[in-house]
């Protein structure tokens, strides 16, 4: 955006660096007092980003600390943050700023103070495939003007093709997180309710909570803490023992089918195989940390890839012969009846056996309330930076061409065009150029997505690259719709166009 003002700003003030440079201005004096405008308009706008990502890393903080109750939390400025910040951004002006700095350089007094040479026209893209008959001639008149100007149509659809890509990138945490929630408590996790005994139990434990009012299945699990080993590497996982006919916990592969655990070895999730880089076939140490502490040489009978966790799992009677006991069981998975629900969570809180009961709907209400909310937030702000790039561009662009062709659209209605054919000369090339940058916006907010997945690609959660084709149509509406508005402005400005001083200001 700057490189486009500043170069229609060198090509309007010609006359006035020829003078300059007469009376003995280098051409280094006159660079640099391109390159400081191009600062003095970005300082202003960083420190005003400055401010505003305080601001929000303040509503962000806000947030963390209603759901993690810190008994102290305060927001610390990062200074040498702050200035690298001010710093890519001037960067970003001076490098936008470098090549009309260069053009006002260059001009010689003598062929400065004449008037800027017409462009050398030629046969365009249209005369050259022979569809020059099957357009209107507006329509001509807006595909040669952007053959003509191949660096600026590119950049500028550069510029709209990132203001789709930031509200694409900024949506797809929100889709991620979805599926994400979807695939951990919809498809893997299908209980109701989890109970988890003070100690281990004998298995008929299991049939007293089928006996209490309201529960539909009960499935038992048995779990330990343990340390797993692989050469050097190790990592303090819970193992999780499933009966083979486990419906209400199950893992499951990418393509969300259910895994059956194996009869023997270790199921791990493929975040825990890459951390201790185990593969199908290699034998781990289980070093298990509680009651007499066994060591035993277990295989890794299959890999399951899962969002959320560390997960190792093992068929439960496995489970039992590692540890020499019986049939024991941790706590059970609860399928209820919503309608007796709350009375029975009342039970089983208040029942002495029972450590902890984790309820599934309260556990998703808690996440959407914290994560979801800073999710959306975020996502607003894309959103609102994205409209200011699109507006920016949309309406500079528009503006630049009505300063520079005013003479051309005015001598064009004093020919008997209308206003409403001058306004599509005028917009459609802006038109065009975002229409034609909506699918490179696409990609390149796929390809932000991507490295946004293997960003937040972490212990406790992995996001999977899902981008909704919601999110697209969103993101298109709202670049088009920036567009829309910065057109009606501009069009505006077109209505009270004076023709005649217009026609006057060729000289």
């Amino acid at each position: 955006l700057l490189n486009v003002l500043l170069s229609r700003l060198v090509a309007t003030q010609r006359g006035q660096v020829a003078v300059l440079k007469a009376f003995g201005y280098t051409s280094v004096e006159i660079g640099v007092h391109y390159l400081k405008l191009a600062i003095a308009a970005v300082l202003p706008g960083a420190a005003a980003g400055v401010g505003l990502g305080l601001w929000l890393a303040s509503g962000m903080m806000n947030i963390y600390a209603r759901y993690f109750h810190f008994p102290s939390l305060r927001l610390q400025a990062d200074a040498a943050l702050i200035l690298i910040a001010v710093a890519i951004a001037a960067g970003s002006a001076c490098l936008g700023a470098i090549s009309a700095v260069r053009r006002a350089v260059a001009l010689a007094p003598a062929d400065a103070m004449r008037p800027e040479p017409p462009p050398t026209f030629r046969a365009g893209l249209l005369e050259r495939i022979g569809l020059r008959t099957l357009l209107s001639p507006a329509s001509r008149m807006i595909v040669r003007n952007l053959d003509r100007r191949r660096w600026r149509a590119a950049f500028s659809a550069l510029a709209v093709a990132l203001a789709v890509a930031i509200v694409v990138s900024g949506r797809y945490a929100i889709d991620a997180v979805e599926r994400l929630v979807s695939v951990q408590f919809h498809t893997i996790q299908r209980e109701d309710v989890t109970v988890v005994f003070q100690e281990p139990r004998p298995a008929r434990a299991r049939h007293e909570l089928a006996q209490l009012a309201g529960v539909l299945r009960v499935e038992p699990f048995r779990e330990i803490p343990a340390r797993l080993r692989l050469a050097h590497r190790s990592r303090r996982v819970a193992v999780l023992g499933l009966s083979p006919d486990a419906e209400l916990r199950r893992p499951v592969n990418q393509r969300l089918h259910p895994v059956e655990v194996p009869p023997d070895g270790l199921l791990l999730n493929a975040k825990l195989a890459e951390i201790l880089g185990a593969q199908i076939g290699d034998v781990v140490t289980l070093e298990v940390l509680e009651g007499a502490r066994p060591v035993r040489q277990v295989p890794v009978a299959a890999i399951v890839d899962e969002p959320v966790g560390l997960g190792a799992y093992m068929d439960a009677s496995a489970l039992h012969r590692v540890m020499r006991e019986g049939d024991t069981i941790s706590g059970a998975y609860l399928k209820v009846d919503s309608a007796v629900a709350p009375k029975l969570y009342s039970v089983l809180k208040h029942t002495p056996s029972i450590s902890g009961v984790a309820v599934r709907e309260a556990m998703l209400a808690s996440f959407w309330k914290t994560f979801g909310e800073s999710i959306w937030v975020s996502t607003a702000f894309m959103v609102g930076f994205a409209c200011v790039i699109a507006f920016g561009i949309v309406y500079n662009g528009a503006r630049i061409a009505l300063s520079e062709r005013g003479h051309e659209l005015a001598s064009l209605r004093v020919l008997g065009y209308t206003r409403l054919e001058i306004w599509r000369i005028l917009l459609g090339e802006q038109a065009l150029l975002t229409l034609a940058s909506i699918p490179a916006g696409f990609a390149l907010g796929f390809g932000l997505s991507f490295m946004l997945s293997h960003f937040f690609s972490r212990e406790l959660f992995r996001l999977p690259l899902v981008v909704n084709a919601a999110t697209y149509a969103f993101a298109a509406m709202v670049v088009l719709g920036a567009g829309v508005f910065s057109g009606l402005v501009v069009s505006g400005r077109l209505r009270h166009m004076d023709l005649t001083e217009v026609l006057k200001s060729r000289e």
